[in-house]
């Protein structure tokens, strides 16, 4: 297997859809330049998730704002890290290696998150990781992307390799194309979710709550979400660990909608499984659609999953907002 080096940085903006993540204006500035490349690069529908890259990568600040110089693409300057001094360059040669890395991880278009995900670590860690991770694994998760990282530190000698959280770092700032995304301010909430799916055991959740040892971490895992969407320190959701005490936040604050709502994307689901009136699970709403509630939840069989519920579930005792 031949290792390609790495990305190392760089920012994604979206065109004329909005995108759910606080997209800086440097980004959306280099908007044009990102179409253009995106069409001349076959990969025209990847516009958005280009923005999201750029903004993990450099928030559109510097001369390489798609941190592409150590690409195999560049051939003007030295590979070498922020060695390219011209951001159109840089934007030319990441947007090529990115649709280099759609085509190696058989991404046929943005809406196919598993496939999206390989080659956003791709971008990251070199289109290697791709094939190797469909080799070993058939694809991405967020265990083989940590898993990847330390086999290549280890056999450099080297303290770290990339980033092996790339992929929710990326998911922030990524509205999965939908064209009224934007219109919903917790919508962001739904791409870090989603970035999670398949997170076995929730140690990253619970142990970033403060606790020392597994506990039921179905809120621990929406309020990391919301954390990494700056909705806690903006006072919009409250950082709990207990089901009764999120839903006493939302109900303090005017923020309940009792179980005949129909919910946006992104608000937060509270459950009731006994139904004695006390919420004993939590998750996040995906979309609400045809008499059906999709959510994305943590430690649901001690995994993070995606469920399906009718809205008219007697389960379901109300929701957040």
């Amino acid at each position: 297997m031949i290792l390609v080096a790495g990305v190392t940085g760089g920012v994604l903006l979206s065109g004329n859809i909005q995108s759910t993540g606080p997209l800086s204006q440097e980004v959306m500035d280099y908007t044009p330049v990102i179409q253009r490349y995106a069409r001349q690069y076959g990969i025209p529908d990847y516009v958005q998730v280009i923005q999201a890259i750029m903004m993990q990568e450099s928030r559109g600040q510097g001369s390489d704002p798609m941190q592409a110089s150590e690409c195999p693409f560049n051939t003007r300057y030295a590979n070498s890290p922020n060695a390219i001094t011209d951001p159109e360059y840089s934007i030319q040669v990441g947007v090529q290696y990115y649709a280099y890395c759609v085509r190696e991880a058989g991404c046929a278009d943005p809406q196919n998150l598993d496939k999206l995900k390989l080659s956003l670590q791709g971008y990251n860690y070199g289109n290697g990781y791709i094939s190797w991770a469909l080799w070993n694994h058939g694809g991405y998760s967020e265990a083989n992307a940590l898993q990847f990282s330390q086999e290549q530190a280890a056999a450099h000698g080297w303290s770290g390799y990339g980033d092996p959280e790339y992929v929710p770092h990326v998911m922030r700032y990524y509205s999965g194309g939908n064209l009224f995304a934007g219109l919903f301010g917790n919508s962001q909430m739904v791409s870090v979710a989603m970035a999670q799916v398949g997170n076995q055991g929730g140690q990253k959740f619970w142990s970033w709550y403060g606790f020392n040892g597994r506990v039921e971490w179905c809120a621990c895992f929406v309020s990391w979400c919301a954390d990494q969407c700056g909705l806690i320190t903006s006072g919009a959701v409250p950082k709990f660990a207990s089901c009764p005490a999120g839903v006493e936040w939302f109900k303090s604050h005017g923020k309940w909608e009792d179980n005949s709502y129909s919910p946006a994307a992104g608000t937060i689901i509270f459950f009731d499984w006994d139904r004695d009136g006390v919420s004993d699970h939590v998750g996040i709403v995906e979309k609400c659609e045809n008499g059906r509630v999709y959510t994305v939840e943590g430690n649901s069989g001690d995994a993070v999953r995606q469920e399906i519920y009718l809205v008219s579930s007697a389960s379901i005792l109300g929701y957040g907002i």
